[in-house]
């Protein structure tokens, strides 16, 4: 590792069958008709340490998947994760078969929805997020793969997907992306290069870019901008609730990386990792970022000076091994921060299961070197 001293619904949708992909059905459970219905978070809670969450019931599964210690496990390998405001609930996405399920600890998953996806190479339903306003419009983000790109699209209960962002260019490796937003107007895209590194640069690419979507709508959008080039792989974003920062990871041909953009835009190399571990998802909180790598199977801690915003030392490993590979990392209300695994395409299907569970169960959001998995 090396530093970098500059910081830088029951509904059954009915629809014609000339209807294309990326506008195509949604599959709703009867799951739609108990919407999940939380106000989410633009940001992690307040910097003040919360009390340690509740422990999780021993066996939360009323019939299979015996998987103690976890929210929700038979799952296939996931990519989006979006936590409850009971801390005990959550939306998960499956990559591959593109359904959105709804899990908690004492109850089985529910499917919300099914998006059609295209899952070859490493595509599919990379990410989800709610509407800022979702209690009152009931709207949800997707980062989707179809046949012909990457896109995002909007899905309202009971509508079909409708396309805000197309033309993300497809690949064989590096389509996944992240959704994140900044504001309660401002939604942020990041894509990866489609495994062509020049895109990333290319400014007439959307490929490789953080992308910048305001109001996003389907009725005369407003152009895209992009906040960010280079960008490689996608791995994920967060946001520090302190300075309001949005850190993002990526991988690319030479490293991984760790940057930040500060609300005033600008950009920093805060760590990078030239043996390529594997970054992905990220949680933010009083200038300690936690990043997910997933090859080699560990959670890191990247602490910062709070007075100079300085790398204090090499990143700490707070988890090692435990539930094996995990891509998305979220907070939820009560502090504590969840992980979702990717094991079933990362070759560890005999060892470990595809699961939903907290990282720290005895406590949150690790604030000192002394809290470890």
């Amino acid at each position: 590792m090396r530093l970098r001293r500059s910081l830088q619904g029951v509904l059954v949708l009915l629809c014609a069958a000339t209807v294309a992909l990326g506008s195509g059905c949604a599959r709703f459970d009867s799951a739609a008709s108990e919407p999940f219905t939380t106000e989410p978070a633009m940001e992690p809670p307040s910097s003040s340490p919360p009390p340690p969450p509740p422990p999780l019931p021993g066996q939360p599964f009323p019939k299979a998947c015996p998987a103690p210690g976890v929210m929700q496990g038979c799952l296939e390998s996931t990519s989006g994760l979006i936590m409850g405001p009971d801390s005990k609930s959550a939306l998960v996405a499956e990559r591959q078969t593109g359904a959105i399920k709804e899990v908690a600890t004492n109850a089985e998953p529910k499917v919300k929805l099914t998006l059609p996806v295209d899952p070859s190479g490493d595509g599919g339903l990379l990410d989800i997020v709610l509407s800022p306003t979702y209690p009152q419009d009931r709207l949800m983000y997707a980062y989707i793969s179809t046949p012909e790109d990457n896109r995002v699209v909007r899905i309202a209960d009971g509508d079909v997907p409708k396309p805000i962002l197309t033309g993300i260019p497809k690949g064989a490796v590096n389509n996944a992306g992240a959704l994140k937003f900044t504001s309660p107007t401002t939604l942020m895209v990041l894509t990866g290069d489609a495994g062509d590194p020049a895109q990333a640069t290319n400014p007439g690419s959307l490929a490789g870019k953080l992308l910048r979507v305001e109001a996003p709508t389907t009725v005369n959008p407003a152009p895209e901008t992009t906040a960010l080039s280079g960008i490689g792989g996608a791995g994920g974003m967060c946001i520090d609730p302190g300075d309001g920062s949005l850190y993002v990871t990526d991988r690319t041909g030479t490293g991984d990386r760790l940057q930040r953009i500060t609300k005033d835009s600008k950009v920093s190399t805060v760590w990078s990792w030239p043996n390529r571990p594997g970054v992905a998802g990220c949680a933010a909180q009083d200038g300690t970022v936690l990043v997910n790598l997933v090859d080699t199977k560990q959670t890191v801690a990247v602490r910062m000076a709070p007075d100079t915003g300085a790398v204090t030392g090499e990143p700490e490993v707070l988890r090692q091994d435990t539930r094996g590979h995990v891509w998305a990392l979220q907070m939820s209300p009560d502090g504590n921060v969840w992980g979702a695994t990717v094991n079933k395409t990362s070759g560890d299907l005999q060892q470990f299961d595809d699961v939903v569970f907290p990282l720290f169960p005895q406590g949150g959001f690790p604030r000192s070197s002394d809290e470890k998995t």
